[in-house]
């Protein structure tokens, strides 16, 4: 379904035509949406900014592609879609993980004899940064078809017919998938995370995480990202669907306005001799 006002066609339409604000204009409407996608698909913020970057500039030239057939933001979670299933440049796809490594490490017992290395930072942050921080890694022991899957649904709460369609599966389908997906998640939460009635406890494994530099007291990643509501940056037409409690976990999470280091880099790019070259390139390879 088009969902496109006539200022947002005619924003697009000067965009196309080579407007330099206009186009701000339209990738600062979807860079949120990129940079969320990124986060949750790759795990870690530094590759999601990457990623974000990667797909933007994909975005810029093929916005002359786009038929307006579809909201803006279906055609923009396509392209994003297709670039980091097979993205290979992030930590997680040097180091992949799955449910039965991350399980091990949590039933381990290892967190009781760390000691306190805290430094003074607030409990309270710590504890939130490492739930923050471990539901993210905890996506990273799906495979990225099943991912891709179980974030549009649960996190985005995309319509099943639209995220069906980013995905080219048929609904059916699709939320045959999704409800699989779920309930392997469930489980994994029921078994071992604090969230999910599990036996795992931020607050007991904090000073673990900080011994493995999974979370750093001294540079915490989530305090620095401007919190915001999935529904400001996607359209919920999906929202009468059921979500069971252990889902909802992950539902729940908030989303992020995209780090102001990648916004200020599109303005660069957009201002610099670079912007035309990316433009002609970028529309050469399709």
């Amino acid at each position: 379904m088009n969902d496109l006002t006539a200022l947002e066609k005619q924003t697009i339409e000067r965009a196309v035509a080579g407007d330099q604000k206009a186009l701000e204009e339209v990738l600062a409407g979807v860079q949120d949406l990129v940079f969320n996608l990124s986060l949750r698909m790759l795990g870690l913020l530094p590759d999601a900014e990457d990623a974000t970057q990667e797909i933007l500039i994909k975005v810029m030239p093929r916005l002359s592609s786009f038929r307006q057939e579809a909201s803006l933001s279906t055609w923009v979670f396509r392209i994003a879609i297709n670039h980091l299933r097979d993205y290979k440049k992030g930590m997680f796809a040097q180091r992949p993980l799955s449910f039965e490594i991350y399980g091990e490490d949590i039933a381990s017992g290892r967190e009781r004899d760390v000691p306190d290395l805290s430094g003074g930072v607030d409990q309270g942050l710590l504890e939130r940064e490492l739930k923050l921080s471990c539901t993210n890694v905890m996506l990273q022991c799906l495979d990225a078809e099943s991912r891709c899957i179980y974030v549009l649904g649960t996190m985005f709460r995309l319509d099943s017919r639209v995220a069906a369609d980013i995905l080219g599966l048929n609904p059916a389908t699709y939320r045959q998938r999704l409800s699989r997906i779920r309930k392997k998640v469930g489980a994994f939460l029921g078994e071992y995370c604090g969230l999910g009635g599990g036996s795992c406890s931020c607050k007991r494994r904090t000073n673990y995480a900080i011994a493995t530099h999974r979370i750093d007291p001294e540079h915490l990643v989530f305090p620095g990202l401007e919190e915001c509501s999935y529904r400001d940056i996607a359209q919920f037409t999906d929202a009468m669907e059921e979500l069971d409690g252990l889902s909802q976990v992950f539902a729940d999470l908030p989303a992020y306005r995209t780090p102001e280091e990648v916004r200020d880099w599109v303005k660069g790019l957009l201002a610099s001799g670079s912007f035309a070259t990316v433009m002609q390139t970028e529309g050469a390879k399709g």
